[in-house]
């Protein structure tokens, strides 16, 4: 998209956007720039209608908060040279560091005795602040009777939690909870829950990476992630660790987690002790009914032979009506020979059963069709 690229001097860097663009820079020098916060940008929009912010190339420090119905897609500013030699500029996984976006939506809260996790995110997608709760246990917050963002997109913007280390709490970069979500090309860091797809939450993932180290896939809706770099900082819970439904609020909804055509690796940040002894499951139930599943994905050195783990003492097993299944996974840690006798190895036949259409029960509107991975 021509929109996203720095312009020579004397071009404004709105030229070649969709009309309305908004324009955000930290430079209180640059004349273009409607906005110098992402957030105040987002507080400028009316509830319904379409719109698009463009992000310049910078650090913004903030929460970015998400509640309008409206489709709404933010584009992080790109050199003009990426836009004219891919497509969509991807992390390079013989890189180290990966490569990284010029722009950054960070912050640094943790989570403390008393708050929600939803309450340290950096990126949040709900309607309310109810709806955007996670809540405690295997079932988590109440249900809510609302729905927001109908399609939020964001390309080629790196969103980051750095107040997280491997020995702090949570510190959660996406909350997307009651809305469509796709993200291009960016990036999720942080270390303990970094990812979360919450109640009635519907997010594709592609060409992206997402740095963790304990459950920092974790969700309640619905997640597709399309040619993800799982990134391991370090080894604890699971790579995943999703919540099921009895489906009363949603009958026939395929609420889980697809990692599709993706890649598991040791991140080039690790903690190289923690990961080269212990290794990494690639999942642990969140509640007896969630469902994870892994589709031709490359799985390095850095993940269990058997795979999966019950959730901690107190559930020390893994029920039968959890659902984990890998299909033709490969790399060191993709062989599935001493997998958990629950785990399901798909055939062929079966793996056709999960597709975006088929677990999304439709083809998704809200998902951009023109962009190739």
């Amino acid at each position: 998209m021509v929109c996203q690229a720095q312009k020579p001097a004397g071009v404004s860097p709105l030229h070649g956007c969709p009309e309305g663009t908004i324009f955000v820079s930290q430079d209180t020098n640059n004349r273009h720039a409607q906005f110098h916060r992402v957030q105040d940008a987002v507080l400028s929009l009316p509830e319904t209608g379409s719109a698009t912010i463009l992000v310049a190339e910078g650090e913004y420090q903030e929460v970015v908060n998400v509640t309008r119905k409206g489709p709404l897609t933010l584009l992080g500013q790109l050199p003009l040279d990426a836009l004219l030699t891919i497509d969509h500029p991807f992390a390079d996984p013989s890189k180290t560091p990966f490569n990284q976006n010029l722009v950054k939506i960070w912050n640094n809260q943790f989570v403390h005795t008393g708050m929600d996790d939803a309450q340290s995110a950096v990126l949040l997608v709900a309607p309310s602040f109810n709806a955007s709760l996670i809540g405690a246990g295997p079932t988590g917050a109440p249900l809510q009777p609302l729905f927001g963002n109908v399609d939020f997109k964001a390309y080629n913007i790196d969103f980051e939690n750095r107040a997280a280390n491997f020995s702090i709490s949570q510190a959660l970069v996406t909350d997307i909870s009651y809305a469509n979500a796709s993200f291009y090309g960016c990036s999720f860091a942080s270390f303990q829950d970094t990812w979360y797809t919450g109640r009635n939450g519907s997010t594709y993932v592609v060409d992206s990476i997402i740095y963790g180290q304990t459950d920092y896939v974790f969700g309640f809706g619905t997640a597709w992630f399309q040619n993800v770099i799982l990134a391991n900082r370090a080894c604890g819970g699971g790579l995943v660790a999703w919540k099921g439904t009895n489906l009363t609020d949603a009958p026939g909804n395929r609420y889980g987690a697809y990692i599709s055509d993706s890649t598991i690796v040791r991140s080039p940040d690790a903690n190289t002790t923690t990961v080269t002894a212990d290794k990494c499951f690639l999942g642990r139930p969140w509640n007896d009914l969630a469902t994870t599943v892994f589709l031709r994905t490359s799985m390095d050195d850095s993940i269990r032979p058997e795979g999966w783990t019950p959730f901690d003492s107190a559930r020390p097993v893994i029920m039968n009506t959890t659902f984990y299944a890998e299909f033709d996974s490969t790399g060191p840690g993709g062989n599935t020979s001493a997998r958990i006798a629950l785990e399901h190895i798909l055939t062929a036949e079966q793996a056709k059963n999960f597709t975006i259409d088929k677990v999304f029960l439709e083809h998704p509107k809200w998902i951009d069709s023109t962009y190739l991975f």
